[in-house]
Parts: structure tokens; sequence; C-alpha cells
């Protein structure tokens, strides 16, 4: 009888703690999801040229929600008016990005992007690092929900949304 009863807790605990390493997982593994997405578009939305401001445009608007999608759409719109005088363009390369899980799927993502920008006064190039903090929606295929800047992602919770 003992030996049944210690056959059937060490049963239970094997199933329990394969439980737990399951969840481990799949929580690593959405989290590096959302950072390699949220990545993804930090590069993307980086990357400019003001003889291809269309292309631009959709890789800032692809992956987000369509609230977030209508802002960025009327943002891209007012930069426009400097880009192109400038003859603004950009390259860029991911430098890492750290995610959180949150409630309800959502995760928030820490991005650094190295940017270099050339334009009509610095035709030779500046470089410096673009921050993007993201809020992503697993629920609804990681779509992009909120973005900020460089002061929410180094602490400052009066960076506006």
């Amino acid at each position: 009888m003992a030996l049944c009863a210690a056959v059937a807790l060490l049963g239970w605990q094997v199933s329990d703690k394969a439980s737990e390493l399951d969840r481990v997982r799949t929580e690593a593994a959405a989290l590096e999801r959302a950072e390699q997405a949220a990545l993804e578009y930090a590069t993307g939305a980086a990357e400019m040229d003001f003889r291809d401001l269309q292309t631009w445009r959709t890789r800032l608007t692809t992956g987000t929600s369509p609230e977030l999608s209508e802002r960025l759409t009327r943002a891209a719109t007012s930069m426009e008016q400097i880009i192109v005088p400038l003859q603004w363009t950009s390259t860029a390369q991911p430098i890492t990005a750290k995610a959180e899980a949150g409630p309800d799927g959502i995760y928030t993502v820490d991005c650094f992007v190295s940017v270099v920008t050339k334009n009509a006064q610095a035709p030779e190039g500046i470089q410096s690092t673009a921050t993007y903090k993201l809020s992503m929606d697993s629920r609804d295929e990681w779509k992009i929900a909120e973005i900020s800047g460089v002061g929410s992602a180094l602490g400052d919770g009066n960076t506006p949304r």
C-alpha cells in the first residue's frame, strides 16, 4: 500500500514538473517572439528614404492595430514635410530588444536600433540609437497597440503616447 502511494506521489510530481517546464518553455518562446517582432518593426520604422516614402509608410503601419496605424499615418504625413526638403535618408541595424509579459497577453518590449541618418545638413551622416517601447497583443496576432520613445524605455513615465 505504501509503495502504491509513493509511486502515485512520484508520478504526480513528475507530471507537475513537466507541466511547469512546458509553461516556462511556452513563456520563453512568447518573449522571444515578441522581441523579434518588435525589433523587426523598430528597425523598419527607423529606415526611410525621401525618394520612397510609401515604402517607409507601409513599414511604419504594418503589424499595428487599426487605431495606432491611423495615428502613425497622420504623423508620417506631418514628418514628410521635413523629410523631403532635407533629403533625409536613414539606415538602421537592430541592436537588441527586451520583452516583459504583462496581463491579458500584452507584452511590453524595449527596442534599441542603431541609425545612420544623412540629409542635406549632414551629408556625411550622423549615427544615433533609436529607442522604442512597444506594447504588443499576443491575442491579436502580435499587433503593436502602442509605441513610445526614449524617455519611456529609460524609465521616464512622462513620455507622451
